[in-house]
């Protein structure tokens, strides 16, 4: 394993004070602590602020309101290498920094990871299938228009490289917009994506509760604000020419090893 990348853990917040401090917890029983947490109060008007204070987060403010200004006023403000991202109602279990380092450092060509979800609340016999119909509707229903596997807003990393190249990109005003899969328009298609069965994460199932017509909407609006520039054969295209060009450039210098041992 190369050397480990150093890592921040980004958690946008509006008024979720106690979830939050759930959530804090968990983060630091984590077997490989992250080098930093970086809360990002979006307004907050009860203690969540204080919450992360007290937790040892660094607190950043962000006034224009929604989740895509929250989530890039967070990437902007983290230092480490890799910037993880989750929500304030959700619990990762003991191993997610120590995943996700590895995950970086064992693939210096890994742009971004994004893993699997299971619901820790809500009635116990349908949590497992509630979550896997939820978190795969989102991927199998995305993944045909990015030409690639989405991220997960509540489970994701990226090196913070990555994140600079498209930060004067995504739609941080924009308040209908998903900021994981705008995140994943831009990241994508030239980078390399992983999905990790393995990097998991528990969420809420509060998640399915609100206006389903309005969730629909939103997906929509995510997608097709991109086009025409990121129209789905577009993407698919790029990907294409990408892989190739990978592809025939890891022959190339399998080729050339050979040459070299065979001298």
């Amino acid at each position: 394993m190369d050397s480990a990348p150093t890592v921040s853990v980004v958690i946008p917040v509006k008024d979720d004070a106690v979830l939050l401090g759930r959530c804090l917890a968990a983060l630091a029983d984590q077997h490989d602590r992250p080098d930093e947490v970086v809360v990002v109060d979006n307004g907050s008007t009860d203690g969540s602020a204080d919450v992360a204070r007290e937790a040892g987060a660094r607190v950043v403010s962000e006034l224009r309101p929604g989740i895509p200004a929250a989530s890039a006023r967070g990437y902007d403000e983290a230092v480490g290498e890799v910037i993880a991202r989750l929500d304030a109602d959700c619990v990762p279990p003991p191993d997610w920094v120590h995943r996700i380092r590895t995950a970086f450092a064992d693939d210096p060509a890994l742009d971004a990871v994004t893993g699997s979800a299971r619901f820790i609340d809500g009635p116990r016999g349908l949590r497992s299938v509630l979550s896997a119909l939820y978190l795969g509707s989102y991927v199998v229903a995305v993944t045909p228009a990015l030409g690639h596997v989405p991220l997960f807003g509540s489970n994701l990393a990226f090196r913070r490289e990555a994140w600079r190249a498209v930060r004067d990109d995504v739609h941080r005003g924009d308040q209908l917009m998903h900021d994981d899969m705008d995140l994943s328009v831009h990241l994508g298609p030239c980078r390399r994506f992983r999905y990790d069965l393995g990097l998991r994460m528990g969420i809420s199932m509060r998640a399915l509760t609100g206006d389903g017509a309005l969730r629909l909407r939103r997906g929509l609006h995510s997608v097709v604000a991109h086009w025409p520039e990121e129209f789905p054969v577009r993407r698919w295209r790029r990907r294409a020419a990408w892989m190739a060009t990978r592809t025939s450039g890891s022959r190339d210098a399998r080729d050339r090893a050979g040459r070299g041992h065979a001298a």
